[in-house]
């Protein structure tokens, strides 16, 4: 009964697959790799966050070029205010006027010591409506310097920092696209797994079942012992719940395959194991140099040790003494009319000087400097462990790689091998000549076989990205690994692609 409700499951599967045949998308390693490069969460992640530095990063060179402005600041006041008179008495005294100003500045700061030049020229026009009388005051041009004489310097810091961030938001970028291959490989050797498995769950129910008719045959002859015939039935049962379990393993993994490569359809899938992988050899130090030189990790330990010393130079600035310079020189008039008011103009100076001594803080400011001098201690501490582990992790990856090529092809002739005593010994069995230990023995070696090749070569590939990822290099190509980053930042990349479900439909 049992085999009979298995044998029509099995049939309706088949015959549902035949019908869908044409909605099944098979994917190789490296197609599979490309669609989750295109339309992976973690591929569209990267994609944003790279283009939020970018910007960020052009915001900052902005701040050392030169900007024009136009500003107005008009306002309306009727009401009783106080009014100081030419004597020196003061009164209330109703007003009723209405200003309006216009100024066009050019504005350039200086990195080298934190200050700002401006330029600008201003026109004013007071309306008093009480008296329907108006005037205007002009500045033609005025020229000044703002300055903060002992603060902190941030665009010099900037200098330092910024250019290190984009270099490492980019080196990121790629990075993660690599990372991003390697995830797609777990998931698609997954899938190759639960496949593999189904496949074995399939054909060693196909054998438990042959056995267990020829078994039966024998027992009724007494050939066999019971003992040995219900040993095959209980194969062929638990053969029957493996290739249950196989077929949720598969769906599941299928699920989870088009999640990732951001497939919305609900069709099958199915993917294709090459068996033949690039007997690379990685050179040790050469990867270890590629590594310091390309790796977004490197750039990371250098933005963190430049920030600590960025921190202990504000610490120093808001610790010590503060003083701030502001200089204006130029021209200015008034008129009752607009020309009028740039004619003859007269020249006008305008200095301040702000100083701040702290003379009692109860030792803030100097807690604040050996605080930020411990944080940066302990940074370049934290960045040379980083970096030991940093190579040691490169090191221990370039090994494992460079015998892994030589594990799949001993994980392929093992396969082989297993295949082939599984098929002796069955035919060893069907002749009498073996017991039913040595059959169950040799399915599952063969079962195991097939296991650890799938998973060599998923354990080679990911090794493979993970290099990669690490010094961003093509060690198939000997080449670096670039992407077109202009294409990002003008959100056209990939929007012109045509998704794999439909090219391969």
């Amino acid at each position: 009964m049992h085999r009979n409700i298995f044998l029509l499951l099995i049939t309706f599967s088949l015959t549902s697959s035949a019908i869908s045949q044409e909605h099944t998308l098979v994917l190789t390693l490296e197609e599979t790799i490309e669609q989750a490069r295109r339309q992976s969460p973690d591929a569209q992640n990267a994609r944003h966050s790279f283009r939020s530095a970018y910007w960020n990063y052009k915001y900052y060179c902005a701040n050392y070029l030169p900007a024009l402005k136009l500003t107005s600041n008009p306002y309306l006041d009727r009401a009783i205010n106080k009014v100081t008179q030419s004597d020196g008495n003061v009164k209330f005294i109703e007003q009723n006027l209405l200003s309006t100003d216009l100024t066009l500045s050019l504005t350039q700061n200086v990195p080298w010591t934190g200050g700002t030049f401006f330029i600008e020229t201003t026109a004013q026009r007071l309306d008093l409506f009480s008296s329907d009388t108006y005037s205007w005051q002009t500045s033609p041009v005025n020229i000044g310097y703002s300055q903060s004489l002992f603060g902190y310097n941030s665009l010099k810091w900037d200098r330092r920092i910024e250019p290190i961030r984009y270099r490492e938001a980019k080196k990121t970028y790629v990075e993660t696209l690599e990372l991003v291959a390697a995830n797609a490989t777990e998931k698609f050797f997954n899938l190759a797994k639960a496949q593999s498995n189904y496949e074995i769950a399939n054909a060693n129910y196909a054998n438990a079942d042959t056995l267990y008719i020829y078994a039966q045959g024998r027992y009724n002859i007494g050939t066999i012992s019971e003992n040995e015939m219900l040993q095959l039935e209980l194969n062929k049962l638990t053969e029957e719940t493996n290739c249950m379990n196989a077929r949720i393993e598969v769906e599941n993994c299928m699920q989870e395959l088009r999640s990732y490569l951001g497939i919305q359809e609900d069709l099958l899938m199915k993917v294709r194991v090459d068996n033949r992988v690039p007997d690379l050899h990685v050179d040790l130090d050469a990867a270890l140099m590629l590594a310091n030189e390309n790796s977004p990790e490197i750039q990371n330990m250098l933005r963190r040790k430049v920030e600590s010393e960025s921190a202990v130079s504000r610490a120093k600035a808001n610790a010590g003494l503060k003083a701030d310079i502001y200089l204006r020189f130029g021209l200015t008039q008034t008129a009752d009319k607009l020309k009028d008011s740039y004619r003859n103009p007269l020249d006008q100076q305008y200095v301040s000087l702000g100083i701040t001594l702290p003379i009692l803080d109860w030792g803030r400011g100097r807690g604040q400097v050996r605080v930020a001098r411990s944080n940066r201690d302990l940074v370049y501490t934290q960045v040379e462990q980083d970096k030991t582990d940093f190579d040691l992790n490169v090191r221990k990856l370039v090994k494992q790689f460079n015998l892994q090529a030589q594990r799949v092809n001993i994980a392929a002739r093992t396969d082989y091998t297993a295949q082939r005593r599984a098929e002796v010994a069955r035919k060893l069995y069907l002749l009498g000549k073996s017991s039913v230990l040595d059959l169950n023995a040799s399915i599952a070696e063969k079962d195991t076989a097939r296991r650890n090749y799938v998973t060599t070569l998923y354990n080679y590939w990911s090794l493979y990205y993970t290099l990669r990822s690490l010094t961003l290099y093509d060690f198939e190509n000997n080449k670096p690994l670039s992407e077109d980053l202009d294409k990002i930042v003008d959100n056209q990349y990939y929007f012109d692609n045509k998704s794999i479900t439909s090219a391969k439909r």
